[in-house]
C-alpha cells in the first residue's frame, strides 16, 4: 500500500472538518467504495473474531455489553460506535479506552492514501479507521455497532462471525423504507450465511426473516430459541442445552436492558468454540458496562438525567424508566430534536411523566426550531417553554427547579453531548460553560 510522504493534516479537527466536505452527499449508502479502500489497505483476512451489532435502538447497550464483558474475560477488544458524544475519539476504544488523536490521524493519512480518488463520507472514513486500528492492533475481537442501515451500511463490508439485532422500530425512514418489514429487511443485511443471527427484537417483522432465509443464516429469536427472566435473586438466561442463573442485574438502567443483555449472552454462546467466555466475566460486565448518555442518573436536590432518546421506541423506554424512577416533585424536561425525526410520536411517549417542557432549537441544516417544538406541545394543551439554545435551557430550567424535583434532557445527540459538557447539575453557579470537545 503506498502511503502519503506528508500527511495531508497533523490535527484531528482538521482531519474531520475535511472529511465532512470531502463526498458530495452526507449519507450515501453502499459498500462499494469501503471494500475496494479496505482491500487496498489490507487485502489478508482479518484475523479477529467480528461481531456486527445493529438494529434501532440499543446498539450502543448491546456493544457496551460485549465490550465488558469480553474484556473481563481476558480477551483484546476492539469496539467501534456512532455517533459520540463530547469526543470523536470516543467512537473508537481499545480495550475500554478511547483512541487517542495521534494514532487516528495516522489511520485517517493511511485510509487517505490508500483512497486515491475514491471520495468517502464522513462516516466512511471513521467506519475504515476503526477497522484499520483495530487491524493494527491484532486484536483477539472486533465488536462493531452498524450505523443508521444495515445491509448497506460502510461497517457491513466486513463479513461478521456473529451478528446481533436488538430492535427493530421507525426511524431513518426516508433511507430505509416506510414500515417495520421494509426496515426489517435491511437491518437483517448484516447477518451472513450459515452464521449465528441474533434477533432480540420480540416480534421479528416479516421483512427481517425473508432476509434470513435469503442469507441462509442460522436465526435465533429471543422466546423461541433463548430465553431470559427477571428472579429474586437477579435474572435468569437459558436456551435447549445452557442454563445461566442467579446473574446480576445489569448497571444498565431499566428492563429492556435485559432483553439487551440476554441477546448478548445468545451471541457469546454462539461463539463458544471460538471465543469461550467464563461465568464470572459474564457476571463482571454485567456490572461493569457503561454508556454515557443513556438514562445517566446524576443525583443531588434536583436529579438530572440524561438520555439520548430521540425516536418514540427510544422515549417510551425513557418514560418506563422515569415511572420506575418516581420523583417527590415535578419532572421537567429539556428536549430537542432534529426535523427528521417523529417529534410528535417522541413527546406522546412521555407525555404522561412529564409536568414542563423546556424546547432548545438545534442548528444545521437538519435542526428543528424551539419554537416548532413548543408548538406541537402548545397545541395539544401542553406547557412548553422555548429556549434558544441547550445551555439557555439549562439556565431555564435551573431557575425553575425545586428541591425534589427531576430535569430530564433528552432528544438529539446534539442536545445531549453540550449539556453533559455543561455539567448544569454541579454545585457551580452560574452554569459553567462547555469543556472543549
Amino acid at each position: 500500500m503506498a502511503a502519503l510522504s506528508t500527511p495531508r493534516f497533523t490535527r484531528l479537527d482538521d482531519w474531520l472538518t475535511w472529511q465532512e466536505t470531502l463526498h458530495p452527499r452526507a449519507i450515501d449508502l453502499g459498500l462499494e467504495r469501503v471494500r475496494e479502500v479496505w482491500r487496498r489497505l489490507h487485502p489478508e483476512a482479518l484475523p479477529s473474531v467480528v461481531i456486527t451489532v445493529g438494529g434501532t435502538n440499543g446498539k450502543g447497550s448491546c456493544v457496551a455489553f460485549l465490550e465488558a464483558i469480553l474484556c473481563a474475560a481476558g480477551y483484546t477488544v476492539g469496539a467501534y460506535t456512532s455517533p459520540h458524544l463530547l469526543r470523536y475519539n470516543e467512537r473508537i476504544r481499545l480495550n475500554g479506552q478511547a483512541i487517542d488523536d495521534d494514532a487516528l490521524c495516522q489511520a485517517f493519512a493511511r485510509i487517505d492514501a490508500a483512497r486515491a480518488d475514491l471520495s468517502l463520507t464522513y462516516f466512511e472514513f471513521g467506519a475504515l479507521a476503526a477497522l484499520d486500528l483495530f487491524r493494527q492492533a491484532e486484536l483477539a475481537v472486533m465488536v462493531l455497532e452498524v450505523g443508521l442501515g444495515g445491509r448497506l451500511d460502510a461497517v457491513n463490508a466486513v463479513d461478521a462471525d456473529a451478528a446481533l439485532i436488538a430492535s427493530i422500530d421507525l426511524d431513518h425512514m426516508e433511507w430505509l423504507g416506510p414500515d417495520r418489514d421494509a426496515i426489517g429487511y435491511e437491518k437483517a443485511g448484516i447477518y451472513r450465511p450459515d452464521r449465528p443471527a441474533i434477533c432480540a427484537d420480540p416480534h421479528p417483522p416479516a421483512g427481517l426473516i425473508d432476509q434470513v432465509q435469503t442469507v441462509g443464516a442460522r436465526l435465533q429469536l429471543v422466546g423461541r430459541d433463548y430465553h431470559f427472566m427477571r428472579t429474586d435473586l437477579g435474572w435468569r438466561w437459558w436456551n435447549s442445552t445452557l442454563q445461566f442463573d442467579a446473574l446480576p442485574l445489569p448497571v444498565l438502567a431499566g428492563d429492556h436492558q435485559l432483553g439487551n443483555a440476554a441477546a448478548v449472552l445468545a451471541t457469546l454462546v454462539s461463539l463458544a468454540d471460538c471465543l469461550p467466555v467464563s461465568i464470572d466475566a459474564i457476571r463482571a460486565g454485567l456490572t461493569k458496562a457503561r454508556i454515557a448518555g443513556r438514562f445517566e442518573v446524576f443525583p443531588g436536590t434536583v436529579e438530572w438525567i440524561m438520555d439520548v432518546a430521540h425516536n418514540p421506541h427510544a422515549a417510551r423506554a425513557l418514560a418506563a424508566n422515569l415511572k420506575d424512577r418516581p420523583c417527590a416533585g415535578q419532572t421537567l424536561a429539556v428536549v430537542g430534536l432534529l426535523a427528521d425525526k417523529d417529534a410528535a410520536g417522541v413527546i406522546a411517549a412521555l407525555t404522561e411523566v412529564v409536568d414542563h417542557w423546556y424546547t432548545v432549537t438545534l442548528d444545521g441544516p437538519r435542526g428543528r426550531t424551539a419554537t416548532d417544538l413548543a408548538r406541537m406541545l402548545q397545541a395539544t394543551g401542553i406547557r412548553a417553554t422555548p429556549c434558544a439554545d441547550p445551555l439557555a435551557a439549562c439556565q431555564s430550567v435551573k431557575a425553575a427547579a425545586k428541591s425534589g424535583d427531576r430535569i430530564v434532557a433528552f432528544g438529539s445527540f446534539h442536545l445531549v453531548a453540550p449539556v453533559l459538557a455543561a455539567q448544569p447539575w454541579s454545585s457551580h453557579d452560574p452554569l459553567s460553560p462547555p469543556r472543549e470537545v
